[in-house]
C-alpha cells in the first residue's frame, strides 16, 4: 500500500500533519515497535511504500495516524509477487476456514469461486451450519469481508492463513458497481443529490463540501458516472412555495475504515484526515481522466 500527501483541493483542512517530512518520520517510528511492517521510500518525496501483514495490520496504523492528527491518502492495497527459479511469476495464497448457516453455503461457495478460490474441504457442523475450507490467492480477499457478512446476514465466522507462494491465477474479476463522480467542488445541496441518487447509491448528505473527482456513490451499472451534486433549481416566477421541501433523500451510506478500503477501484485512493474519509479518483479532472481512460482502451 502507498502512503502519500494528500494532494486533493481539501488537503490541510483538517490535519495537523500534513507534510511528506511528518509522515515519513512517523512510518518510521512505527518500525521500531512493529517488527512486521517494512516501509520504502518510493521515487517521489511524497509517497512511501508500506508494506504489512494485511488489510487488518495496515488498517490499523492508518487509523492510529489518524487519530493522531495525521492527514494523509492512501492506494488500494496490492499484493507482493514473486518469481521462482525459472522466471514464472508466483502470488501469495491464503487458507481460508468458514464455519456459517448451511443455507448460505451456495452464495459463499459462488463467490469464493468467481474470486479464483478452490474449495478443500466440506463438512456439517451439526444440523444447521457448515464449515468450508478454500485455498485461495490472496488478492480474492480483498473487498469480501463485508460481503461475507451480508451473504451469511452476520452470521458466518471467517478465519484465514497464510498457505505459501503458488502460480499467478491471472487477473480476478473487479468491483461490480461503479463510482458516480462529483463533477464539480463545492456545498452539495438537496435538489443535486436528489436527482443523483436515481443513478445509485449516495455516500454523502446535504450541506457536506465535494471536490471534482470526488466519489460521492456507487452505480449499481458497473461503470463511472460524473454527477452534479452541487446543482441547485432553476428558479422562476412560478416556482411553487415550499417544493424543496418536497423531496426526500435517503440516507447516505457510511463507510468505516475498512469498508472504504476494500470499496476501493484501482483508479482510486481514500483521503484519511482526522476528521473525514473521503474516496477520490486519482485524476481529479474530469477531462483528463476521460482522456486517460480512452487511451488505455
Amino acid at each position: 500500500m502507498t502512503f502519500s500527501v494528500n494532494d486533493s483541493p481539501f488537503a490541510g483542512r483538517e490535519g495537523k500533519f500534513v507534510t511528506s517530512r511528518q509522515i515519513r518520520d512517523r512510518l518510521y517510528k512505527e518500525l521500531l515497535r512493529d517488527v512486521a511492517l517494512q516501509v520504502e521510500d518510493s521515487a517521489t518525496t511524497d509517497s512511501f511504500r508500506v508494506m504489512g501483514r494485511g488489510e487488518m495490520h495496515l488498517s490499523i496504523l492508518i487509523e492510529k495516524m489518524r487519530r493522531e492528527g495525521y492527514e494523509f491518502q492512501v492506494s488500494p492495497p496490492k499484493v507482493l509477487y514473486h518469481t521462482d527459479e525459472s522466471g514464472k511469476k508466483m502470488e501469495p495464497y491464503e487458507l481460508v476456514v468458514i464455519d456459517l448457516p448451511a443455507e448460505s453455503q451456495g452464495a459463499v461457495i459462488e463467490r469464493l469461486s468467481a474470486r479464483k478460490g478452490e474449495l478443500v474441504q466440506m463438512h456439517p457442523q451439526g444440523d444447521t451450519r457448515m464449515r468450508l475450507e478454500f485455498r485461495i490467492p490472496s488478492r480474492g480477499l480483498f473487498g469480501y469481508r463485508s460481503e461475507f457478512l451480508s451473504s451469511t446476514r452476520g452470521e458466518g465466522i471467517l478465519n484465514t492463513i497464510f498457505d505459501g507462494y503458488d502460480d499467478f491465477k491471472g487477473v480476478l474479476p473487479t468491483r461490480a458497481t461503479g463510482s458516480l463522480i462529483s463533477f464539480e467542488t463545492g456545498s452539495a445541496v438537496t435538489y443535486g443529490l436528489y436527482n443523483a441518487q436515481e443513478r445509485g447509491v449516495l455516500f454523502i448528505g446535504a450541506g457536506e463540501d465535494v471536490y471534482e473527482g470526488m466519489v460521492v456513490g456507487a452505480n449499481p451499472k458497473g461503470d463511472d458516472m460524473a454527477v452534479n451534486v452541487c446543482k441547485t433549481k432553476h428558479l422562476t416566477n412560478t416556482r411553487a412555495s415550499g417544493s424543496d421541501d418536497s423531496l426526500r433523500l435517503i440516507p447516505p451510506r457510511r463507510f468505516s475504515l475498512e469498508e472504504a478500503l476494500e470499496f476501493l477501484a484501482p483508479d482510486e485512493l481514500l483521503e484519511v484526515t482526522p476528521k473525514n474519509f473521503r474516496i477520490r479518483k486519482q485524476i481529479l479532472k474530469n477531462d483528463l481522466r476521460m482522456k486517460s481512460m480512452k487511451g488505455k482502451k
